[in-house]
C-alpha cells in the first residue's frame, strides 16, 4: 500500500468533551464502491488520488537508461513488529537500517506487499510486489519495490516474514523473529527511478520510487502464503503524464 510510515496506535476507551472532533478519514476498499476508482470523491481528504498527476503505481515502459550513482544499503537485521490493518500486512521496522540516494539518507521505517504487484513491467504484472519504506529526516519518503516472481525453490530469507505473518487485522505485536532487509534485495541492485505516490489514500505525491529490475524468486508456496492473506490488495497502474523515467542500468 505504500502508506506513510506510522505504527497503529491502541485503541482508547471513548472519553465525554465539548470540543470538536475530527471526522475519522473516510473506509476505502480495493472493490466496489469504494475502490480505487473512487478514491479520489469519497473524502476530501483524498483528492490527490482523483487529481494528482504524479499518481503510483505506473506501467514501466521506455525507461532512458542512465548511470546513476547507485543506492547504498545500510540495511541491519530486525525484530519483527507486526500488524495486519486491513488492507496488508505490515512489519514495522527497528531504527538504525537507512538507504543513502543522491546524498540524502533516507531511514527504514516499514515494510508491506501486495498481490499481485502494483507496478508492471512492459504490462506484465507479478506475482507480488514488496515495499520498503524510507523516510529521510525532513519528512520525505522513498520506496523500494521489489517484484516477486515463482521459482523452483523456497527462498529461504523471506520465510521469517511469512512465518510471521497474521490473516486476522491485529494491533502492532512482536512476532518473536528477525529478519535482514538486505536478505531480501535481489542480487542485482538496479532500478527504475521516478517521482510518484503513495499507492493507497491519501496518495500524497513526492513520493521517490526505485523499483528493482530484477525480481526476486519464492517458491509457489511461499507466495500462497502471501496470497492467502491478501490478493488483490493492488491499485491499477496511474498514468505516467510527462514523469521522466530512468533506469539505472551499471550495478
Amino acid at each position: 500500500m505504500t502508506e506513510a510510515p506510522a505504527t497503529q496506535a491502541p485503541a482508547t476507551e471513548a472519553v465525554a468533551t465539548t470540543a470538536p472532533t475530527a471526522a475519522a478519514p473516510a473506509h476505502w476498499t480495493y472493490e466496489g464502491a469504494e475502490g480505487p476508482a473512487s478514491w479520489g470523491s469519497i473524502d476530501p481528504a483524498y483528492a490527490t488520488c482523483g487529481t494528482g498527476k504524479s499518481q503510483s503505481p505506473i506501467d514501466i515502459a521506455k525507461a532512458n537508461a542512465q548511470d546513476l550513482a547507485n543506492i547504498v544499503f545500510h540495511y541491519q537485521p530486525s525484530e519483527v513488529n507486526i500488524l495486519n490493518n486491513g488492507h496488508t500486512v505490515q512489519m514495522n521496522y527497528d531504527a538504525g537500517s537507512s538507504i543513502e540516494i543522491d546524498g540524502t539518507t533516507y531511514n527504514v521505517a516499514q515494510l508491506h506487499y501486495h498481490a499481485p504487484s502494483e507496478h508492471t513491467l512492459n504490462g506484465k504484472a507479478f506475482a507480488a510486489e514488496l515495499h520498503i519504506v524510507h523516510k529521510s529526516a525532513d519528512g520525505k519518503l522513498a520506496v523500494v519495490g521489489i517484484m516477486i516472481e515463482e521459482g523452483a525453490t523456497a527462498n529461504p530469507a523471506y520465510q521469517p516474514l511469512l512465518d510471521s505473518m497474521s490473516a486476522q487485522k491485529s494491533d502492532v505485536k512482536d512476532a518473536g523473529v528477525k529478519i535482514n532487509a538486505a536478505d531480501l534485495l535481489p542480487k542485482v541492485q538496479t532500478t527504475f527511478r521516478y517521482s510518484g505516490s503513495l499507492t493507497t489514500p491519501p496518495c500524497l505525491e513526492g513520493v521517490n520510487w526505485n523499483v528493482m529490475t530484477v525480481p526476486v524468486q519464492l517458491s509457489a508456496d511461499q507466495i500462497a502464503a502471501f496470497t492467502k492473506i491478501f490478493e488483490g490488495n493492488n491499485r491499477p497502474v496511474q498514468p505516467v503524464n510527462d514523469r521522466p523515467l530512468v533506469e539505472d542500468n551499471t550495478p
